[in-house]
């Protein structure tokens, strides 16, 4: 099924898990090719400029002197002997899966297929979405999945910001169509990834990703219900984690927050419980856990509108400092950021916004621009309270909270300090 082609890889989608992708393999010695609809992205790109977070300009540089190259014309597919879509796979407003972007990237693929191709999608999906949505349509052309080319799935493990495990030494997940198929798509992961892992085919690779993020939802919705009821009792939730977390075996440490961000947590068990409730079965526990994580920031808000009272004060005209407004600390991306939802309720109520975050320089809430301190520690001197969201690398927490009027740390990183309350 082998054949001649003068691109290695194309990654279909240069956001954060495709950009990535693209740079190990580049890094490995491939000659890549990546495609995006977004002709900003595509010239930024080529001239030398990153949009994602890990992947600095110089990289980019570095990808480019190797050969790296993007472009928005899907014919180039033509020539390449795998392709890896990458394409973002949201909810819809009534929040089912949106496989649009899938959709159109399988059918630029279809239209340009060759024999002896891999395709292999990493986007985030339900089971039986590379076999049942993804093959029929590559297959339309007359080409047999096994016989003419290759199709797997193999699930994203990017997780933005993280300096310890990235594309390299995350083990990868593969699962093929066929055995041949996982084959191939072993191999060509096995040229910049470390360790690859066989699974059983396309379903069980599929199931794999969204088996990791429900497990992190249904266990981060544990602790966020138990911070709701923790104060009430006297105990300090974060001490009773540290605690447990000292037990070498049966127990993994999870962290409440003001709600959950990013494009896994939110979004991809409602794949998984779209596809369980397409069977007429509930599925209790991802359905528990939404509505827990998504409670959070109105919880955050109903705690500072008790810590104004406390002072006096109503939340109506209170000013009030929003720090970090990103879903993660260290990284711009504001996906699904709970701090949107605070800050919405936080302006029902009648309060006065402003935010500081070193890696947002525009940001708005509830449609309107929210003002911007340049100087964070003066901005609490002077806000009625201050709520860290994020704890940024850039802000100083034990300043901020000798400095702070009352300081709310939704994400426990704060000392023990009299201006200080913890979630």
């Amino acid at each position: 099924m082998s054949r001649s082609s003068t691109v290695d890889l194309v990654v279909v989608g240069l956001g954060y898990v495709g950009l990535p992708l693209a740079r190990s393999a580049a890094a490995a010695g491939l000659k890549v090719v990546g495609l995006d609809r977004s002709r900003r992205v595509v010239d930024g790109l080529n001239a030398g400029r990153s949009h994602v977070d890990d992947i600095s300009d110089a990289d980019v540089r570095a990808m480019r002197e190797r050969g790296f190259e993007a472009t928005d014309r899907p014919e180039v597919i033509a020539d390449a002997a795998a392709v890896v879509v990458c394409v973002p796979t949201p909810l819809t407003e009534h929040g089912a899966p949106d496989l649009g972007a899938v959709h159109a990237a399988v059918d630029d693929i279809a239209a340009h297929l060759k024999a002896g191709t891999l395709v292999v999608l990493e986007s985030t999906t339900y089971p039986g979405t590379t076999d049942e949505v993804v093959r029929p349509r590559l297959e339309a052309g007359g080409l047999r999945v096994g016989a003419d080319f290759h199709l797997a799935f193999s699930p994203e493990r990017i997780d933005p910001g993280n300096a310890s495990f990235g594309l390299e030494n995350t083990p990868k997940v593969v699962g093929g169509i066929t055995a041949d198929c996982t084959k191939a798509a072993r191999a060509l992961y096995e040229r910049f990834v470390n360790k690859v892992v066989e699974a059983k085919g396309t379903r069980e690779a599929e199931m794999a990703k969204l088996l990791e993020n429900t497990y992190r939802h249904v266990n981060i919705a544990l602790v966020n219900e138990m911070s709701m009821f923790c104060r009430e009792i006297g105990v300090d939730l974060w001490d009773a984690i540290r605690c447990a977390s000292t037990k070498p075996f049966g127990f993994a440490p999870f962290y409440p927050g003001p709600g959950v961000g990013g494009h896994c947590i939110p979004i991809d068990p409602n794949y998984l419980s779209y596809k369980v409730r397409s069977l007429g079965i509930p599925f209790r526990f991802v359905e528990l856990a939404q509505e827990i994580n998504q409670r959070m920031p109105v919880h955050v808000v109903n705690r500072a509108a008790d810590l104004l009272n406390d002072q006096g004060k109503a939340v109506r005209g209170s000013r009030v400092l929003l720090l970090g407004v990103t879903y993660k600390p260290d990284i711009s991306d504001q996906r699904e950021s709970p701090a949107m939802a605070v800050a919405e309720n936080l302006l029902a109520r009648g309060a006065e916004l402003v935010y500081f975050d070193p890696r947002v320089e525009d940001w708005q809430a509830g449609g309107a621009p929210v003002e911007r301190a340049e100087d964070y520690l003066a901005a609490a001197e002077t806000a009625d309270l201050t709520i860290l969201l994020q704890p940024h690398r850039e802000i100083d927490l034990e300043e901020l909270a000798d400095r702070a009027r009352a300081l709310f740390d939704t994400r426990g990183k704060s000392a023990d300090h009299p201006r200080v309350v913890k979630l």
